[in-house]
């Protein structure tokens, strides 16, 4: 029997949530529609959020007229319940079984509305949106609860809010209350809104166990300069992990329901065994392919000398690289950079041979004992389409694979946009112990691959099983699991019995590389569910509610590779829990009435992947790796003149820096131009940036131009062990421009990657991608990251160096390295550009000419040359400066 869903309770919600609170847009509110007052309250405990979005809105108008009330939420998130408050009338939404909301759905799209209030709107989002008629004068509440687990990827749990108002909003206030009883180890922040002026409007305090992070800008705040628009529009990221140790994990207990989370730290990777099976088609040619090239090579570099490995590159045909795995080796990996640079696209889509070789290649192995005890063996397929050629029919090939691989190994399938059916790729992948991943067709898919890799790349332990004793649990969701993999976690959930111990102990047992190991551990029922006690961070029931979202995740993930007789059992598990705790999953939907009248309704429903085939939503989405805020290229603006400062020859070293005659003097002769002399002279080149601007703070010259002229491989442009800071640099002379600039910081460890496309920043072995002129504002312990609209990057903390990246597009355009508070470096700093802040002696002008001099550092001697050159040091167009040059 299917259960009646009760009166829904308010559930708690979702972390790695991204929440974007849109109601009525900048037009809308033009014709009368004002939103007073939008809070988002978020209250995480344990890993399980808690999200209520509230806006109010009056319409200010003399007629009727729409607003829109717009959320979006996380793909994993469920909605657990939604009301509008109309003229002090409650309008709820009811969650139902689909077949019992399909008359109104099927009503709905008889009239020609959109019937589906819920839809993908990006990688990681879904949008709820819902439109009202307002009475002149008139006020509405809407409120959208949703909660999530968070899940750990890469070391850290991620809460995303994607914050878009729209326009300004009188009482605008985030609060995300976060509690962790493992104590929180790091906690950061991010945005791609912020501004130090706007910085003044959040506040983050935290203690060992708790974090609270509000976020309440006024009105002048929110404005964009010079204009009445809001500024708000992007994303709000909070990054946290809790402390870890080598043990049987947390254990915690509320409200009779216990939760398990298991992630310890400190065991050795697994040695790995992994085929690449790599997709080749015809439809891979263009940027795909080249994107998948630069990837493989990025993570063949990433593979450990313990890893054996092969690759597999198919169309219509399967071709193998190497006859047999071969080790991870320096020689070996070299050979297969090689083979992934020369990897050519044409034909068609063979899948089947394909996987049916990389399976061949591992048995092949495992016959001839060539695979070292203990290891892991993986199959990592990249495809683009669905197979055209060989066995075509998807039903044969997960068979024929499932029957090859007989639980031997994990299969893990990357499906390369949207003309590939995830549907067939996902159940290929859970027949075998994997999962799947769609990668996005973006500038930054190469950095998708790269971050799947990583999450794969470590395992830590196999056979993984968790025991309780039978006397003290029941309801126990998912306690076996094939692998553990660094940076991951395991979750455990259940409902302790009536007559349970005072302690509940747990079992973990698992395979290490060469040994079985089983940790042990307990928790006070007593103490844990004293330590659930605060309000203001918990809401109450919670780890039934993540019991309950957990368990029916688990059960639709199962119904995928179940048989017909198993997944009837399972689907109606999931219902019934579904409706139970109010959740709109891809077995419930939401029927919303709206005031119009009883007949006036809308079905929410939760969009499946497998059903998105719009291949392009994801493009400039809210998520999008690479985002695009103000993309605008900045040039130099016309002079007095109407011609642009470079076209302005202004005076030598000795002259005057800005002439007021239109057609400056150069040794006392007009640079008119020469057709206006009726003579032929040779046009001088205009003034270029330098490659580097240092401020020499205390020294007898105060900046200092620096050229590269020779430059073979990688530079160690500054290093400086105190600081903890390293710069490495890729010089191109024939282009005069870097090629790509490198910062490393030893304590956090984070490394920033500029190259003229975007910039990338890893952390913990994490990939976040940004173009130019994005705004950025990032907060770490240690570190802060912000980029202006004018692409400034700036990297600083209290105590150091502050190092900025620019991508400068005046004359001699390329990127830009800048250097502040250079006074904050040690007497060990070192490197080409390092050297300058050591001792610097200068020699007098020389006699013949005073434009010249010579500088001595650490041995080495410099001719100088005062020139005129471009400050890029403020962006484009730059000032015109006169400096001392030396070439390197």
């Amino acid at each position: 029997m299917k259960a009646s869903a009760p009166g829904c309770p308010c559930g708690l919600a979702p972390v790695l949530f991204l929440l974007l609170a849109a109601p009525p847009t900048a037009a809308t509110q033009k014709n009368g529609i004002n939103i007073y007052s939008l809070t988002v309250d978020s209250k995480v405990s344990s890993r399980f959020a808690h999200t209520v979005v509230t806006s109010r809105v009056v319409n200010r108008a003399n007629i009727m007229q729409e607003a829109t009330f717009q959320v979006e939420l996380p793909k994993r998130a469920f909605i657990t319940n939604f009301s509008m408050v109309i003229g002090g009338v409650t309008y709820p939404g009811n969650i139902k079984e689909k077949a019992a909301a399909q008359e109104q759905y099927s009503a709905a799209v008889a009239r020609g509305e959109s019937a589906g209030l819920v839809k993908a709107s990006g990688r990681k989002t879904e949008q709820f949106q819902v439109s009202v008629s307002v009475a002149p004068a008139a006020k509405v509440t809407f409120e959208l609860v949703y909660e999530e687990l968070l899940k750990r990827h890469l070391g850290a749990y991620e809460l995303l809010l994607k914050v878009q108002p729209q326009q300004l909003v009188k009482h605008l206030q985030m609060d995300i209350h976060i509690f962790e009883p493992q104590g929180i180890n790091f906690l950061e922040t991010e945005s791609t809104f912020m501004t130090n002026e706007l910085a003044d409007a959040l506040t983050v305090s935290q203690n060992k166990t708790k974090a609270h992070i509000q976020f309440k800008p006024t009105l002048s705040q929110q404005k964009s300069p010079g204009q009445e628009d809001t500024v708000l529009d992007g994303n709000f990221i909070v990054r946290y992990d809790v402390h870890r140790t080598v043990s049987g994990g947390s254990i915690q207990i509320e409200s009779g329901y216990f939760v398990h989370y298991f992630a310890p730290e400190g065991l050795p990777a697994i040695p790995k065994n992994v085929i690449f099976v790599i997709d080749k088609s015809g439809s891979m040619r263009g940027r795909k392919i080249q994107q998948t090239r630069e990837a493989l090579i990025k993570i063949l570099d990433d593979l450990s000398p313990n890893d054996q490995f092969n690759l597999v590159s198919f169309s219509g045909e399967a071709a193998q690289w190497k006859p047999l795995l071969v080790p991870a080796s320096a020689e070996n990996v070299n050979q297969a950079r090689s083979y992934a640079a020369s990897i050519q696209t044409q034909g068609g889509t063979n899948i089947n041979d394909a996987m049916l070789m990389a399976v061949q290649l591992l048995d092949s192995a495992n016959q001839k004992e060539l695979l070292p005890e203990g290891s892991v063996s993986l199959i990592i397929l990249l495809t683009d389409g669905d197979p055209t050629m060989g066995e075509t029919n998807p039903a044969r090939i997960q068979k024929n694979v499932k029957e090859a691989i007989d639980g031997q190994y994990s299969l893990f399938c990357l499906g390369f946009g949207f003309d590939v059916s995830f549907a067939f790729l996902e159940k290929l992948a859970l027949d075998n112990g994997g999962l799947t991943r769609r990668i996005y067709e973006d500038s930054d898919s190469t950095l998708q691959l790269q971050d799947f890799y990583q999450e794969v790349a470590n395992p830590l332990l196999t056979a993984v099983t968790f025991e309780y004793p039978s006397n003290a649990v029941e309801k126990v969701s998912r306690d076996n699991f094939r692998l553990l993999f660094k940076g991951s976690e395991i979750v455990v959930a259940g409902k302790l019995r009536d007559q349970s111990p005072d302690v509940l102990s747990a079992k973990v047992r698992g395979q290490l590389h060469m040994q079985s190991i089983t940790f042990q551990t307990e928790s006070s029922v007593a103490e844990q569910e004293k330590e659930f006690q605060s309000p203001k961070y918990i809401f109450h029931s919670f780890m039934e509610r993540l019991w309950a979202y957990l368990t029916i995740q688990q059960l639709l993930e199962q119904m995928v590779s179940a048989s017909d007789a198993e997944k009837q059992a399972l689907e109606t598990r999931a219902l019934n829990l579904s409706l139970q705790y109010c959740f709109v999953t891809p077995l419930t939907s939401m029927v919303v009435t709206k005031p119009e009248g009883k007949e006036w309704s809308e079905v929410a429903e939760k969009p499946v992947e497998t059903k998105n085939k719009h291949r392009n939503f994801y493009l400039g989405g809210p998520l999008s790796r690479f985002r695009t805020a103000g993309d605008r290229r900045s040039r130099i603006t016309a002079g007095p003149s109407g011609k642009t400062p470079s076209d302005l020859w202004r005076a030598g070293p000795q002259g005057p820096l800005n002439s007021p005659h239109p057609y400056p003097l150069m040794a006392g002769k007009s640079l008119l131009p020469d057709m206006l002399l009726g003579t032929t002279a040779a046009v001088p080149a205009p003034i270029q940036a330098p490659a580097v601007i240092l401020m020499l703070p205390g020294q007898s010259v105060d900046r200092l131009c620096v050229d590269i002229k020779h430059s073979q491989g990688p530079m160690n442009l500054l290093s400086d062990p105190d600081q903890g800071v390293e710069v490495t640099a890729q010089y191109e002379t024939e282009k005069a421009q870097f090629s790509w600039i490198e910062v490393t910081f030893k304590n956090p460890q984070l490394q920033v990657r500029a190259i003229p496309e975007h910039v990338v920043v890893t952390r913990n072995r994490r990939n976040s991608g940004y173009k130019w002129k994005e705004t950025l504002f990032s907060v770490i312990p240690g570190v802060k990251l912000t980029m202006d609209k004018a692409g400034l990057l700036l990297l600083s903390s209290p105590d150091r160096v502050t190092i900025g990246l620019l991508p400068w597009d005046g004359p001699g355009e390329g990127l830009r390295l800048l250097l502040r508070d250079t006074d904050r470096f040690s007497s060990r700093v070192g490197g080409t550009l390092g050297q300058f802040y050591q001792d610097v002696l200068w020699g007098p002008p020389a006699a013949a000419d005073d434009s010249k001099r010579m500088l001595r550092v650490q041995d080495l001697e410099y001719s100088a040359t005062r020139l005129l050159k471009l400050d890029y040091q403020e962006g484009s167009p730059g000032t015109e400066i006169s400096c001392w040059s030396v070439e390197l």
